[in-house]
């Protein structure tokens, strides 16, 4: 039967030979399992059209066989009719040239044009991303991911492959080394220097932190003193005149090495030693002055560009990138490093206030929905248009087999149920017949 051979399929074992080399192998499961259903449902074809064969055979001498008969031919035509609204799909049915056949691979290009248009019609509007984003809870279920310690231990590994992938390719830049010296020179060029200083003596006098500098400036000068002793000793005696005897320049020493480490103790334990009143006082003027006077802060700019002009401080920058670089390297590389600890630290504290703080749920959730939604509208004709230019090149007879690989199995059941169906609707109509007529 020249037809219904046309109708053949090839077999599980034949479909899985045919698979191409480039396949994996869940194609090949799902191309086995189309090559499956196919022979199924050609199966029950070539069964209705035996039994048509048959009952058509006995229908003279047996009224039931006409029933039969009607049934097994109204499933034929089901069938039939279902086998060539399926291949239509994706090809000629028996290769004939048929019009308004092979719709997919002759319509390829409108089919991506539209599945892009619906794609961004249905899936990258505003309101669209907005509304899933509401129901999501991004920022609660990030901060429950990442609260599990293994979970920000394997971010943090992930950050330091970044890392590490950015170092490799800007260490040898000479442009980001250049770059990096610019911008710190160029910074510090604007900063003034005397203002920064008066700020800050202000700073540590309105917290009592100048006592702590006084204290230990005193006591460095003490134990510098008893340290040197012999020697402030031996220098009294060889400046003093050969004339005096030694004993009276010890004693003379003496006198004045006790004085100095009197003074020292007596003003290092009195708070409110006039010393430290008077320092105090010069200390706030110097600050104001500092702040305010044109001359000390045109002093401060010239200081501060002969630092910026010296060769070693040059070198410096030229060379802070490297070293920030491979420093920071170096520390994320190591699994036990101490800047990895601190970062998965602060990690698992962001995860539990974003679990616990609403505020900043709320917040989180704004921030994420807002760029979000801009991405999605901003790149919804790109992907649309990324899709369809993607279908497009496409060969034809290669995306329908694609397409059919992925919706084939399920449209088979067309075809069973087509046969089930239109023989159920022969026997209906034959028995009405015979009952009427």
């Amino acid at each position: 039967m020249p037809g219904l051979y046309a109708l053949r399929v090839v077999s599980p074992a034949q479909a899985t030979t045919n698979v191409a080399s480039g396949d994996s192998a869940a194609e090949a499961a799902q191309r086995s399992e189309l090559g499956r259903m196919k022979m199924v449902a050609t199966s029950m074809l070539v069964l209705a059209a035996v039994i048509f064969i048959v009952a058509h055979a006995y229908q003279e001498d047996h009224s039931w066989a006409g029933y039969v008969r009607a049934t097994a031919e109204a499933a034929m035509v089901g069938a039939l009719a279902d086998w060539f609204a399926v291949t239509a799909l994706f090809k000629h049915p028996l290769r004939l040239p048929i019009p308004h056949t092979a719709i997919i691979p002759k319509r390829k290009n409108e089919i991506g044009a539209g599945l892009g248009e619906f794609v961004q019609s249905n899936f990258l509007t505003g309101d669209v991303v907005a509304e899933k984003l509401e129901s999501v809870e991004l920022s609660r279920r990030l901060g429950e991911w990442l609260q599990v310690p293994d979970n920000a231990r394997s971010m943090v590994g992930e950050v330091a492959v970044v890392v590490s992938a950015v170092s490799e390719v800007l260490s040898d830049d000479e442009d980001v080394r250049v770059m990096v010296d610019s911008l710190v020179r160029d910074r510090l060029s604007r900063v003034p220097v005397a203002p920064i200083v008066g700020r800050v003596i202000d700073a540590g006098m309105d917290g009592d932190h100048h006592h702590e500098v006084y204290n230990a400036v005193l006591s460095g000068a003490a134990n510098f003193l008893d340290d040197n002793r012999d020697t402030f000793r031996r220098r009294l005696i060889n400046e003093s005149p050969w004339w005096v005897p030694e004993g009276i320049d010890n004693q003379v020493f003496e006198k004045i090495y006790g004085a100095v480490m009197t003074f020292l103790r007596e003003v290092d334990s009195n708070p409110e030693h006039h010393v430290k009143k008077d320092i105090d006082v010069r200390s706030r003027e110097l600050a104001d002055r500092l702040r305010t006077d044109e001359r000390m802060i045109e002093q401060g700019e010239k200081l501060k560009q002969e630092l910026l002009d010296h060769p070693e401080f040059q070198a410096w920058t030229k060379d802070l990138w490297s070293s920030l670089q491979r420093g920071f390297g170096e520390a994320t590389q190591e699994a036990d490093s101490d800047v990895r600890r601190r970062i998965e630290e602060a990690i698992v504290a962001l995860a539990h206030r974003l679990v616990d703080d609403t505020d900043l749920q709320t917040k989180v959730d704004a921030w994420f929905q807002s760029i979000i939604v801009y991405l999605a509208e901003a790149g919804g004709d790109e992907i649309g248009g990324l899709i369809a230019n993607t279908v497009e090149g496409w060969d034809a007879e290669e995306t329908a087999d694609r397409i059919e690989l992925q919706v084939g199995r399920d449209l088979q059941f067309i075809r069973i149920n087509g046969t089930l169906v239109g023989g159920l609707a022969g026997l209906i109509i034959y028995t009405i017949s015979n009952q009427l007529f």
